[in-house]
């Protein structure tokens, strides 16, 4: 907040967001929201996205932060052709709240654990599938650890993940979809010297790649400000955890160096994003994977690399929300979204003669 007020003079002002009523669809007279903090307040989040709607350009898209999780950022990376562990979504091992063994009848009983062993094999990582801050995450060993820890995980649904046993690790902050920073990292180590690594990264061409993949993830999901991690093995990095839209940047964890770099390049983003835009009009990041399913394109299928590719250069190396308000700002002309396909009733018409069919039997 100092840091935008420094930078922007006459022309812009940051203050903490201060809320005493919501109204459907009257706005917060704000440019700008950064918001950190929503991920644990759901009254935020719906006050969010009430002041999108009224055109306040919020930091993350909370729209899109609602919608998202884990498995499927999983999902869309290997469309990307970036590599990911090796994953699989599991069922929650204890029935959600207001449902029966009747909601579960187009799940196999017993699930096909041993297919999904192969796959991953172990040792493996669970962990939920749209969870965050190491909570609830297990590494297991076999398949006896798994039955074990995965009956203590009640209503969660989790997913199980190859383990990459890594000879180095990255954090990388993305800010804009376009501003990286790169930072050795060792997750092994306490939480105040995790980015305190000996020795330098094994290779310049290593770096590129990643700063590739950091782009091509954040511009595919529309985060404004994220972190994604890296595990390298055998020179080739793996995406392991790029779900993290209010990332840590404490000075004390993250260090004084990568504090700073935060602290100019989100201030200098949001006066940027605070010039951009037009009161009425939607202000929010939409990413390419949202974007490409409104106009009707398929997304890039390719392979997972084998080997590192060289992309552009990169960078090497929670506080509360705040609002950055533009006195002055240029008018811009609202572009007109394509029109939107409607989807084959095929498959939809298919699980209602399947429901029915279930519905019958029930009832016999």
């Amino acid at each position: 907040m100092k840091r935008v007020n420094e930078l922007g003079g006459n022309d812009f002002k940051a203050e903490f967001v201060n809320i005493d009523k919501i109204f459907q669809a009257e706005p917060l007279d704000y440019a700008v929201i950064i918001d950190r903090i929503s991920q644990d307040v759901p009254f935020y989040r719906a006050s969010l996205k009430n002041a999108a709607i009224t055109g306040t350009a919020v930091i993350n898209n909370p729209f899109w932060w609602s919608a998202d999780e884990k498995f499927f950022n999983n999902a869309l990376a290997v469309k990307l052709g970036i590599p990911v562990p090796k994953t699989a979504l599991l069922p929650s091992y204890a029935r959600p709240d207001d449902t029966t063994e009747n909601s579960f009848s187009n799940l196999a009983f017993p699930f096909d654990w041993d297919n999904i062993f192969e796959y991953t094999g172990f040792p493996a990582y669970m962990k939920p599938f749209d969870g965050g801050g190491w909570k609830e995450v297990y590494k297991l060993n076999d398949k006896e650890e798994f039955f074990d820890k995965h009956s203590q995980t009640h209503q969660y649904v989790m997913m199980l993940q190859e383990e990459i046993e890594f000879d180095e690790y990255f954090r990388c902050y993305c800010i804009g979809g376009k501003y990286v920073r790169i930072m050795q990292y060792e997750p092994r180590n306490p939480a105040h010297l995790r980015y305190a690594v000996d020795g330098k990264p094994s290779s310049e061409k290593l770096l590129k790649t990643i700063h590739d993949y950091v782009i091509k993830l954040n511009q595919y999901l529309g985060y404004d400000f994220n972190t994604v991690e890296f595990a390298v093995r055998d020179g080739i990095p793996y995406a392991i955890d790029f779900c993290n839209p209010a990332p840590d940047a404490d000075a004390s964890s993250v260090g004084k160096e990568n504090f700073e770099w935060v602290v100019e390049t989100s201030a200098r983003y949001a006066i940027e994003r605070a010039k951009a835009q037009v009161d009425g009009q939607d202000n929010l990041t939409w990413g390419e994977y949202v974007k490409s399913a409104i106009a009707g394109k398929s997304l890039p299928v390719k392979s997972t690399p084998e080997k590192a590719v060289l992309p552009k250069a990169a960078t090497i190396a929670k506080t509360p929300a705040v609002k950055a308000e533009a006195v002055a700002k240029p008018k811009a002309t609202a572009k007109s979204a394509e029109p939107v396909k409607k989807a084959k009733p095929a498959a939809v018409k298919l699980l209602l003669q399947r429901k029915n069919k279930f519905d019958k039997e029930a009832s016999r």
